[in-house]
């Protein structure tokens, strides 16, 4: 297996392990996180931050997602998979971005 196809693959599987893998918080949460779409507003604030400007996170955020009825366990997860979304947005522009430049449309899946 070429190393392009490899990476792909070690990719498809992060992304299948943070959405369909064993967790606290619920697959469709984690869902949403991931795509930072649909979530309620104490996690929308917190999941907004971390896909966009992660460094702006305070306690404050995480405290009022906590109190929404989120365990730290949930919030963990819920992080994870909307830090691992924004990336995985990224990713995709970035070999589409290739694809377009080289002429290759094999590079962009």
């Amino acid at each position: 297996m070429p190393d392009e196809d490899k990476k792909r693959a070690m990719h498809r599987g992060l992304v299948d392990r943070v959405l369909n893998g064993e967790g606290t918080a619920a697959a469709e949460q984690r869902a949403r996180a991931f795509a930072n779409e649909g979530l309620s507003p104490p996690l929308a604030a917190l999941i907004g931050k971390v896909a966009g400007s992660p460094a702006q996170v305070t306690e404050q955020d995480l405290a009022a997602a906590k109190a929404s009825g989120c365990t730290e366990d949930q919030l963990f997860e819920l992080v994870v998979c909307a830090a691992v979304g924004q990336s995985a947005r990224l990713y995709e522009a970035g070999l589409a971005a290739l694809a377009e430049a080289t002429g290759r449309p094999d590079r962009a899946t």
